[in-house]
């Protein structure tokens, strides 16, 4: 499986069989020209899908794409997006618990600690696992002790059910966010405690490719590969 990476938290997933696009958010023309050329011109089924409605992971445009063939891909949507008015393939919305299956892919969506849902994928031969905004977000320099409690508790709990279900997973694509202060990579060294994973790509790091990339020595820690992106363009990765 390839895996070519649209920016922020957004990855185009080439499976064999199907392509996937996941968090979509730039606008740029050289981040939608890989799009057009990997996906929309070949021939193969094209999900596109989207973990919430916060901006910074979804973009409306995505409800224009259609195929070489004409078709339109297709859109399966957290629950909390809403308003969404199209003419063409309407999205399939998920909550967390839910699954959807149509015998190319398998899915399941979990919960968040922000908004909308994590996805659990199954296709190509992989098992891949797609945070969203699922993470440890507290700032241990800002919060308050009860505030730190709570966090940790809420995604305590999230990581729990997810562990309990899917416990390994050939690919995460997990929060690395140093906007969290010392304690940013918490949330993801947590997730590998709890889930044995084969490779760890980290999202969700701005322009901070230096802070995203030091994560490697915790995730090799841990006894998963890591794949270093080191720039605003798409990086592509096995």
């Amino acid at each position: 499986m390839k895996l070519i990476y649209l920016e922020h938290s957004g990855f185009l997933l080439c499976g064999g069989a199907f392509n996937m696009i996941i968090d979509y958010c730039k606008g740029r023309a050289d981040v939608f020209g890989v799009i057009e050329n990997h996906a929309l011109n070949a021939a193969k089924p094209l999900y596109v899908l989207v973990s919430h409605r916060h901006p910074d992971h979804f973009n409306p445009s995505v409800l224009d794409w259609r195929l070489k063939s004409g078709a339109a891909p297709v859109y399966i949507f957290s629950g909390d997006i809403t308003g969404i008015k199209t003419s063409g393939q309407k999205p399939v919305f998920i909550n967390a618990g839910e699954e959807y299956s149509d015998g190319v892919i398998r899915l399941k969506a979990y919960g968040s600690t922000d908004e909308g849902v994590s996805f659990y994928i199954e296709g190509g031969g992989k098992k891949i696992f797609h945070a969203g905004d699922l993470n440890n977000w507290h700032w241990d320099e800002e919060s308050t002790a009860e505030e730190i409690a709570e966090a940790e508790a809420f995604f305590s709990d999230e990581l729990a059910d997810i562990a309990l279900k899917c416990p390994e997973v050939d690919i995460a694509l997990f929060p690395v966010d140093p906007r969290l202060g010392k304690n940013y990579p918490k949330g993801a060294a947590q997730f590998l405690d709890k889930i044995r994973v084969s490779t760890f790509i980290p999202m969700h790091f701005g322009d901070r490719y230096d802070k995203a990339n030091m994560f490697e020595t915790e995730a090799v820690k841990r006894g998963a590969a890591f794949i270093k992106i080191h720039g605003s363009g798409p990086v592509c990765a096995k």
